[in-house]
């Protein structure tokens, strides 16, 4: 294969709902056909002692939820498929928006039972202002849940996204015979072995064969259905997918492994190959012209194998080929280094991978070396993709090691686990006690997990609430005096000076106060 055949063979994409709507069980049965498992085991399978390959850390498989991302690679139908599992927790959004800034497509699963949910929603937005293509798969068919054509026109008013059913539900529930493939023309039967699956349609879109489904009240009404759908539902546009304006729908049910594979076949055939990204001046790297290797570092993750302690720096390859013993420049450094060490994921299966193309994830070995936002370039010549955003943490913590005598311990997973860049580091500026900042609650459990776990240290944990962080652009004129209990005054991991203020009256106040001071938030 030529590096342009190579490269246009990837399909990378990340998978976002709202919890338990079926995302890891989606992820799995996408594996199975893969062949990259054998057994998928289901997110709440505690009791059988199967866990969902995809989940990967201690605390997921205790609470049945995802809150990393995890990156599996699998071949299927001449395609190299990257997915990404993200966290639904909304908790996660954080870790979950940069790894949709490392996919060129998403699949969104939406629950038949609850229809679009807050945190669907969120990432929805993301993916919205980023124009990348969105594939929906209403998940639970099985179940009894929302009528069909009000999912399709919840999606269309809560989303604003144009909706193309690619199937059709015939009954739902305890009645759910199946489903009616628009795209392919034929009638797959749920429950049914695999030689009698599908059945075929005459011209008229009919079933073409007699079948005991024909004289039910779901077939006719699935009929109706897809009669409205042809004649007032929105028309299929390739273009309009690619742009991210219309979504094609796929209607299954996970669990039992029903319609996955009909979407997988047709999702391959229209998502979008590896694309373009732009840098920092604005000059546009194509996957296959700009013929040097270069990627950006999407997520550092410390730990992924307990015995050995190690780090992986996560990268997205854009453009070129990696090949492994190649010199790699780190753009924001000027270094250059041999890189010998880079590896492939399944959840915490990993390879060692010699040679990788645009589209493609690997893991780097990282010594500490990386940072989330980082661009690697092949060569000498270096330049830097557009910068990652960061959030705005909402609550803090003041943080201790229970044992004084681990103190050395306590710092370095404090430092190890902040560089993953789900919670962030200050230091108050006399007493440089420890304050932790997250988006969400949740983080700081699994912080607290992973230091016990990993690091052997229990931690202290004293909350000071939710506070506004507002970090300054002149800095040089802010004065220790301006702090107090309602605007303490802190400094960020890079030694920036940062006020957490009480709430928006504190922040007022002092703004009317120090007019001359400007600050400013992220995300």
């Amino acid at each position: 294969m030529t590096l342009e055949q190579d490269i246009l063979s990837r399909r990378t994409f990340a998978i976002i709902s709202h919890p338990d709507a079926g995302k890891t069980t989606i992820t799995e049965k996408l594996l199975l056909f893969g062949g990259a498992i054998r057994d998928a085991g289901t997110v709440k399978g505690k009791k059988s002692g199967k866990f969902a390959t995809s989940d990967w850390m201690e605390i997921e498989k205790q609470r049945g939820i995802s809150v990393t991302s995890s990156v599996m690679q699998f071949d299927y139908s001449g395609c190299r498929v990257n997915i990404l599992d993200t966290p639904g927790h909304q908790d996660f959004s954080e870790d979950t928006y940069r790894t949709l800034l490392a996919v060129d497509s998403a699949v969104m699963v939406v629950d038949a039972a609850k229809g679009i949910e807050t945190q669907t929603l969120k990432l929805f937005k993301v993916c919205k202002m980023r124009g990348i293509p969105i594939f929906t798969f209403i998940n639970k068919l099985d179940r009894q849940g929302k009528e069909a054509l009000e999912l399709i026109e919840e999606l269309e008013e809560v989303l604003g996204i144009s909706a193309y059913p690619m199937n059709w539900p015939i009954g739902m529930g305890k009645e759910f015979l199946g489903i009616y493939d628009r795209y392919n023309q034929r009638i797959e039967q749920f429950r049914t072995e695999e030689a009698d699956r599908y059945l075929p349609l005459d011209e008229a879109g009919h079933l073409a064969v007699e079948h005991p489904m024909k004289v039910t009240s779901y077939y006719t009404q699935a009929m109706d259905d897809i009669e409205l759908l042809n004649e007032a539902g929105n028309a299929y546009s390739e273009e309009r997918i690619r742009r991210g304006e219309l979504t094609p729908v796929f209607f299954g049910s996970a669990l039992t492994n029903f319609g996955v594979q009909t979407f997988l076949d047709t999702y391959l055939k229209f998502a979008p190959v590896p694309q373009p990204r732009i840098t920092e001046d604005e000059q546009f790297i194509d996957p296959v012209d700009h013929k040097e290797f270069s990627g950006f570092i999407f997520k550092i993750q410390a730990n992924m194998n307990p015995a050995h302690r190690d780090r992986i720096a996560f990268v997205r390859i854009v453009s070129g080929k990696f090949e492994r013993g190649m010199n790699m420049t780190l753009a924001r450094t000027g270094k250059s280094f041999k890189v010998t060490q880079s590896t492939q994921f399944l959840a915490d299966d990993r390879e060692i991978v010699d040679e990788a193309v645009a589209g493609d994830i690997i893991g780097l070995y990282d010594t500490g070396t990386y940072q989330i936002g980082d661009t690697v370039v092949g060569g000498k010549k270096g330049f830097n993709f557009e910068k990652l955003p960061q959030f705005t943490p909402e609550i803090f913590m003041r943080v201790s090691a229970k044992n004084v005598m681990k103190g050395k311990q306590f710092q370095k997973g404090v430092l190890q686990l902040v560089q993953e860049g789900a919670i962030q580091y200050f230091k108050t500026l006399h007493t440089e006690d420890i304050l932790l900042g997250a988006v969400g609650q949740l983080q700081f459990e699994v912080f607290q997990h992973r230091m016990s776990n990993e690091y052997n240290v229990e931690v202290i944990m004293d909350p000071i609430g939710n506070k506004i962080a507002r970090w300054i652009e002149n800095e040089e004129e802010v004065k220790d005096s301006m702090h107090s209990q309602r605007s303490m005054l802190v400094k960020d991991r890079f030694d920036n000076k940062v006020f957490l203020f009480e709430n928006e009256f504190a922040m007022r106040w002092f703004s009317d106060k120090n007019e001359h001071i400007q600050l400013y938030s992220f995300l």
